[in-house]
């Protein structure tokens, strides 16, 4: 390993991916940058989340995404973005 190797990242949103299974969706978004601002709005406030998606979003990085949290937490990230909604 080198001086400039790297973990591998995470994928920022996961693709029909089963350790996913079981978890709650808070929200569901049209575009990865917006479902990336809610994503990183929970993870600032020390919530594991997650992004998912049943296939990739296209190339302008629409598609439906799914953000996600464990069935204990999904309480407190709803509370957390209430408010953040931009409907």
């Amino acid at each position: 390993m080198g001086i400039f190797s790297r973990k591998q990242r995470e994928p920022r949103i996961h693709i029909d991916d089963p350790r996913l299974d079981g978890w709650e969706t808070v929200e569901e978004y049209e575009d990865v940058s917006t479902a990336t601002a809610f994503a990183d709005r929970l993870t600032e406030l020390e919530i594991p989340n997650a992004l998912a998606a049943d296939w990739a979003p296209d190339r302008h990085g629409r598609g439906t995404i799914f953000l996600q949290v464990p069935g204990e937490h999904y309480d407190d990230a709803t509370v957390a973005l209430e408010g953040w909604d931009l409907d």
